[in-house]
């Protein structure tokens, strides 16, 4: 019964996609409102399967419902909740139902948000979403269908991968991962509607940049979360490894971060139309790409769990999606004409620019990086790698490059400038870069990338904070009270800017937490027996017992550590190995002190129990929690940016 009830709701969308997007087109070719209301309402029938279909595979996952052929590939009787349900998208069919899940959410809520005020755009964009929405939905409904019947049905089953059971970061990185994939669907159908209805309006910006923003916030979020899912489990001390799934979520973000930059000219000085949805739709097609490379199975990756054979059939979507917006920006692209003009090279609007062109040669830079390989091996038949070094020779220069201008387009104004303006405006910052430099040089960098890096950093930084209180310091001038300025200019009117910068503060965090953790972070490796006692730096490392746990879905071996810092005792740490049924294999789990300076991190290689020695590999990492608190902060910013340009919008309607 509840396979058959999975599957009528899984065609149920196909048939709503289908009709939904030839119903819009149509729409779009005859500006009928009535037609364009009944693709809107198929929209929401869409969503309706969608949201249907994945409460019943949570049930189903969640009372252990074997006759589900995805419960009985993936569910397991003795799970911790928490795991039961982060099943759904641990393996292929599961990730693409969620993924359909997503979608459908994101389409019913565009085309409610879009309503009756942009109706030249709506069908447009309804017939690319739900044309989109219609190709998922396929999916589901054929190459990856979760819902088959088993027979016999069997009494239990393996449960997910283990490493996805082996931290509680598995239930918040996959889910924002996806709306930050699946979200840029929604500009990427809004930048077809502007070709379509040839024409990009200032008050349609709103929408674009309200949604672009949205998928632009998960996508970020979901890149450090893995980051630190990497940190916390595979146990080799890092966060970013430039693998190509890593890489993969990495491409979109920087081509919708140059587009958010992109619509900020837009807006103030109207030029830059073209360039601005072309960055849009690439951000798209790199999210789909980008699902080939986690799906398909030709790239190895510590961060792939779903791989299988239909990699082809996503390739071909992939490639029909490019054709179809290379036709459709070569058929309608001369129609959107900008109304505005660079007037200087020395003027915000100059700088924004550069740093769009940045950052899409630091996309083109890692995508060369990432995909070389498979075209290598396709052509020549020969494999290769391309490793860690070529990604930081490359990137390292673009990514100081990009930081500095973080600070300089800001400080610029908007159009022409006197040089003596230019001069007051670029000239200041310098104090904060070399006090960064400095500080950075007294407590021991001596890298010279760290060291331009912290200059950089610094610099933009003073940039941040003067651009955040001026509009404070403006508002006291003429007479308001500090509470009333700081509302007005933070949370008021000012929030969007506000949160711009926030998010700009929270970019520079990241920057120089990075630079400094992977530069002049420790490690070596120690065996310790049982009462022996290791310095490390600072810290003294003594092995207290090593353990057998047993769980309900593992066992474990633990070594029970305890933490000195000049002779007293500060913690323990639990560095361990866990042994799942359906792996041959144990993993290991780290074990991380953490604290605003540093992060005492200890992975464990071996244990002979029997003459009880465990194997460490211990590392003392700086600044590494900065970089979780910088994407916090960075995701603050977003929210401050999300009420400002709602609240925009309802004053101007």
């Amino acid at each position: 019964m509840t396979p058959a009830l999975g599957r009528a709701l899984i065609l149920l969308s196909v048939a709503a996609a289908i009709a939904g997007a030839f119903t819009a087109f149509a729409a779009g070719k005859t500006g009928s409102r009535a037609t364009t209301l009944i693709a809107r309402r198929l929209a929401y029938l869409f969503a309706f399967g969608m949201i249907a279909a994945n409460l019943l595979m949570v049930w189903a996952l969640v009372t252990g419902d074997f006759s589900i052929s995805y419960v009985a590939q993936v569910g397991a009787r003795d799970l911790p909740l928490w795991v039961k349900v982060s099943s759904l998208w641990s393996s292929l069919e599961g990730s693409i139902l969620f993924w359909g899940l997503i979608i459908g959410v994101y389409v019913a809520l565009a085309a409610r948000s879009l309503g009756d005020r942009h109706p030249e755009y709506e069908p447009w964009a309804l017939a690319v979403w739900l044309a989109c929405g219609a190709f998922f939905a396929f999916l589901i409904a054929g190459p990856a269908q979760p819902f088959h019947t088993v027979f016999p049905v069997p009494p239990d089953g393996p449960g997910p991968n283990p490493l996805l059971q082996n931290h509680i970061l598995m239930v918040a990185h996959p889910p924002f991962l996806y709306l930050g994939y699946v979200g840029m669907t929604i500009p990427f159908g809004l930048a077809c509607a502007a070709l379509f209805a040839g024409r990009l309006d200032h008050e349609f910006l709103a929408p674009l940049r309200t949604w672009l923003l949205v998928a632009w916030t998960f996508l970020a979020v979901a890149i450090v979360l893995g980051g630190w899912w990497a940190y916390e489990v595979l146990g080799w001390g890092g966060y970013w490894s430039w693998d190509p799934v890593e890489n993969a979520s990495f491409l979109p973000w920087l081509t919708a971060t140059a587009a958010l930059h992109s619509v900020i000219v837009l807006e103030r000085r109207q030029v830059l139309k073209a360039w601005t949805l072309v960055l849009v739709l690439c951000s798209f097609l790199l999210t789909i790409l980008g699902t080939f490379m986690t799906r398909s199975g030709v790239f190895n990756s510590v961060h792939s769990f779903t791989q299988s054979d239909i990699g082809p059939t996503i390739l071909t979507f992939f490639a029909a999606a490019l054709l179809f917006s290379v036709g459709l920006l070569a058929l309608r692209v001369d129609t959107l004409r900008s109304e505005g003009r660079f007037e200087a090279a020395a003027s915000r609007e100059a700088f924004f620019l550069g740093n769009n062109l940045l950052l899409v040669l630091f996309t083109f830079t890692v995508l060369v990086g990432t995909v070389f390989p498979l075209i290598v091996e396709a052509v020549r038949g020969v494999q290769m790698s391309v490793g860690r070094p070529y990604f930081d020779r490359m990137s390292v220069p673009i990514g100081v490059a990009l930081l500095f201008l973080m600070g300089v387009g800001p400080a610029l104004p908007w159009g022409a400038a006197s040089a003596a303006q230019v001069r007051s405006a670029l000239l200041p910052p310098l104090t904060g870069g070399f006090v960064f430099a400095l500080l950075g040089a007294l407590a021991g960098v001596r890298n010279p990338w760290t060291l331009v890096t912290l200059l950089a950093g610094g610099y933009a930084a003073q940039v941040t904070l003067a651009e955040m209180l001026r509009p404070v310091l403006q508002r006291r001038s003429r007479g308001e009270a500090l509470g009333a300025a700081l509302r007005g200019a933070w949370f008021g009117t000012g929030a969007r800017r506000f949160g711009a910068y926030v998010a700009h503060a929270g970019t520079v965090l990241i920057f120089v937490a990075i630079a400094v953790s992977s530069t002049m972070g420790r490690q070596t490796e120690v065996t310790l027996r049982t009462g022996d006692m290791v310095e490390i730096g600072r810290y003294g490392l003594r092995l207290l017992a090593i353990d057998q746990v047993s769980e309900p879905h593992r066992e474990a071996t633990v070594a029970r550590i305890e933490v000195l810092i000049d002779g007293a005792v500060v913690g323990r740490l639990e560095p361990r190995m866990n042994f799942y049924p359906t792996q041959r294999e144990p993993i290991g789990t780290p074990a991380v002190r953490t604290s605003v300076r540093e992060d005492l991190y200890l992975s464990v290689m071996n244990f002979d129990t029997a003459g009880g020695s465990v194997g460490l590999l211990a590392m003392v990492n700086p600044m590494v929690v900065w970089i979780w608190v910088a994407s916090f902060v960075m995701g603050l910013g977003a929210l401050f940016a999300l009420f400002g340009t709602r609240r925009r919008a309802g004053e101007s309607a």
